[in-house]
């Protein structure tokens, strides 16, 4: 599923890495709980998450996460756009809750890691 599609199915805007917008991903992973996303290996990965802060993006580098959705309409700081624009990652900013997310990407076709 393209980054584009991720984005229309979320109502989502884009704060950053608008040029991967056409970017495909495979699967997608559902946590604010970074511990666990650092247990991932697996490839071509989108994060959703509600969790606001630079440790996201860090953790997100370290799993080699190159797209996050930020849900529950909560907004990137000006440091984690910076940080993820310098990472070549591509932020997308959702009304919608976890929950929600997660279901209507299964439902659009994303697969879930496990």
């Amino acid at each position: 599923m393209k980054l584009r599609e991720i984005a229309a199915v979320l109502n989502a805007t884009i704060s950053c890495g608008a040029e991967r917008i056409d970017d495909e991903v495979e699967m997608g992973y559902s946590s604010d709980l970074m511990s666990d996303v650092l247990t991932l290996d697996t490839d071509n990965l989108v994060l959703i998450t509600g969790l606001v802060n630079l440790q996201a993006i860090r953790t997100a580098e370290m799993a080699d996460i190159r797209a996050i959705v930020l849900v529950r309409n909560k907004k990137a700081t000006d440091q984690m756009l910076e940080l993820a624009c310098e990472n070549g990652m591509c932020i997308l900013e959702s009304p919608y809750s976890l929950f929600k997310s997660s279901g209507l990407l299964f439902q659009a076709g994303l697969k879930p890691i496990y």
